[in-house]
């Protein structure tokens, strides 16, 4: 043996710093129930997600124990927003912002849960069934991206003046019930993340290993990479989205 510290390759093929989710988003313009422009309500179980603002103005409406806020958001400004906080984007004039995910995989594999009233997050077949989209990008998927983003905001428009009358009892019990739907997702999940996130942090700690023993060979394997988006305009939560076929990072696996 050459007593050499062993590198721990990470799980996905030259994953992003970090080993990130990415994917970039223009703010849907449709008008919901409310009067606002916006995308669909919803929180992450596990991942915080982060919206890096680059043109237009708009802003993040959140949910969470510390009540509800309105983040703006304009050129250069980000935001972000750690598991459980429940978040909808609205659009302001143009809004566009890149989206970091962490957990790359994570969110694809079903760790969203939109805000739907409480009679169909009861239902998990149902619950799937209402946000599950057709494939394509053409006015059938638009019309059911809309009709999802309606019902995510009716949900979430009760909670939210629950809230402001100072009752979290509703806002709770939708954590609770988004946390139901997911629960037999966990294992596949954990997979991703050891696959991902967390072989990207030990591959991290054996190369600070290798560098204290002054054998840095890891070094002759340093190359560049390079993506462009490989679908444009698809449906997502919060807007029209270009995504990156990257391993593990941001083309949608489960009708997103």
């Amino acid at each position: 043996m050459s007593g050499r510290p062993a590198l721990v390759k990470p799980g996905l093929p030259h994953p992003l710093p970090g080993a990130v989710g990415l994917s970039h988003l223009s703010a849907y313009d449709w008008e919901a129930a409310d009067g606002v422009c916006g995308g669909s309500p919803h929180l992450h179980l596990v991942c915080t997600e982060a919206y890096v603002v680059t043109g237009g103005l708009g802003a993040v409406q959140t949910l969470s124990p510390d009540g509800y806020r309105e983040i703006p958001l304009e050129p250069g400004s980000i935001a972000w927003f750690t598991p459980g906080t429940v978040h909808r984007m609205v659009q302001g004039g143009d809004l566009r912002i890149t989206v970091l995910m962490q957990n790359s995989g994570l969110p694809e594999a079903g760790d969203a849960v939109f805000t739907f009233p409480p009679e169909v997050l009861a239902d998990s077949a149902r619950y799937a069934a209402e946000a599950r989209l057709p494939p394509g990008t053409g006015p059938d998927t638009a019309a059911a991206a809309r009709r999802r983003r309606d019902l995510a905001v009716e949900g979430y428009l009760v909670l939210r003046e629950a809230l402001a009358d100072g009752d979290n009892g509703p806002y709770l019990e939708f954590q609770r019930s988004a946390a139901r739907l997911v629960r037999d997702k966990v294992p596949h999940w954990r997979e991703l993340w050891q696959a991902g996130a967390l072989a990207t942090a030990e591959r991290t700690g054996a190369q600070l290993a290798a560098l204290a023993s002054g054998e840095p060979s890891y070094l002759g394997e340093s190359t560049a990479h390079e993506a462009t988006p490989t679908r444009l305009g698809g449906f997502g939560m919060c807007g029209r989205r270009d995504e990156y076929n990257l391993p593990g990072t941001t083309l949608p696996s489960h009708g997103e």
